[in-house]
């Protein structure tokens, strides 16, 4: 492969709208577009181009200080994660894996401008809980479901409207956030920091007020996310969940059955709220808008969080809209069906319960 034909490949896929781009050996350059992926050529990669692919991906990452990549040495590599750039076209997200023995690439790719709430629709309840002085706010979703964008058009919220210190930890770094009225650190895992862990302990010590962590992958970052929420910093993160409550059972089951009492009583004091999303096509285009569920913390949230078994969350949230701006993934379905974005066919498929999602169509009628 060479310089141009890889570029055309990246122009191709940034041109058509597509989230990612998909290299293996034995097969075409395929990319994502919605649900479907789709060959962008006929040529069969070979294992010389994943290796030259990859060469120069990882060509900037290898020349940083401190660096301990070997390009000659390909074959070390199983799991990588990674940023790349290529001026004037864009920057990508890559994942470098390995399977049957040849190296895969994937490739999501990234907006060239910082998310918008407002352009992406968001609840304007979003955009009140990024302005909590205080705590843990978690964005939540299946992977492609758009947490990272909804991160950082939250980022980019409180940048443009209050002055305030934000410490990003990401792995790799996505949106180039520029100061506008916060200071804005962006700390990307593997070249600016050893891990999630040790740069969320520094952030503790770096007069921060607000802590944008990538991931809530493991029981460690877990234990620090929440000490700094409970110092006195808000806490943004995200966790691969699927709603409100099972991002409570998902929080909860990290830790071992004898300490579970204990984080409960964490979260009581530091969760301010969960923001579940799921990414629907738009009616009248090829975009795509979040259908978004808000749970945050009231009375009735904390007490069902204090059992042992905290069930039973839909209704509450579903109840909660007066006065504290809750609401169910399908009622936010039905207010965007209504509104004309989605289709019927799109908001029943995405709906928790079709059965509820059409009872609210009737109410609200």
């Amino acid at each position: 492969m060479e310089d141009q034909t890889f570029d055309q490949l990246l122009q191709a896929a940034v041109n058509s709208g597509a989230a990612d781009v998909h290299l293996k050996v034995g097969s075409p350059c395929m990319i994502r577009d919605g649900d479907d992926l789709s060959p962008v050529t006929d040529i069969l990669l070979r294992v010389e181009d994943l290796e030259w692919v990859v060469r120069r991906i990882l060509k900037p990452t290898s020349q940083k200080p401190g660096s301990t990549l070997d390009l000659n040495r390909l074959d070390t590599i199983t799991d990588l994660d990674v940023s790349y750039s290529i001026p004037g076209l864009g920057r990508f997200r890559v994942n470098i894996s390995r399977q049957r023995g040849t190296l895969a690439v994937t490739m999501r790719v990234i907006a060239s401008e910082v998310p918008d709430a407002d352009k992406l629709q968001l609840p304007e309840t979003v955009k009140e809980m990024a302005h909590e002085p205080r705590g843990l706010i978690l964005v939540t979703g299946a992977t492609g479901n758009g947490k990272s964008t909804t991160l950082a058009a939250m980022i980019d919220h409180v940048n443009k409207t209050v002055r305030r210190k934000v410490v990003t930890i990401e792995d790799p770094i996505e949106f180039l956030i520029p100061d506008i009225l916060c200071s804005v650190n962006q700390r990307e895992v593997g070249s600016d920091s050893a891990g999630f862990t040790s740069a969320l302990r520094a952030a503790l010590r770096q007069d921060t007020d607000i802590i944008m962590v990538g991931e809530m992958r493991d029981r460690e970052t877990i234990e620090i996310a929440l000490k700094a929420a409970e110092t006195g910093h808000l806490v943004l993160s995200s966790a691969h969940t699927s709603d409100a409550e099972g991002t409570i059972t998902r929080l909860l089951g990290v830790f071992d059955p004898a300490e579970q009492a204990v984080v409960r009583l964490r979260l009581l004091e530091t969760l301010r709220g969960v923001i579940s999303q799921r990414l629907v096509r738009l009616k009248d285009s090829d975009g795509r808008i979040a259908a978004v569920e808000i749970m945050k913390m009231t009375d009735a949230i904390r007490e069902r969080i204090q059992t042992s078994d905290p069930r039973g969350f839909y209704d509450l949230i579903e109840q909660g809209w007066n006065p504290y701006r809750m609401q169910t993934f399908d009622q936010h379905l039905t207010e965007l069906f209504k509104r004309g974005l989605i289709s019927f066919e799109t908001a029943i498929a995405a709906s928790s319960s079709p059965v509820n999602f059409k009872r609210n169509l009737q109410f609200d009628s």
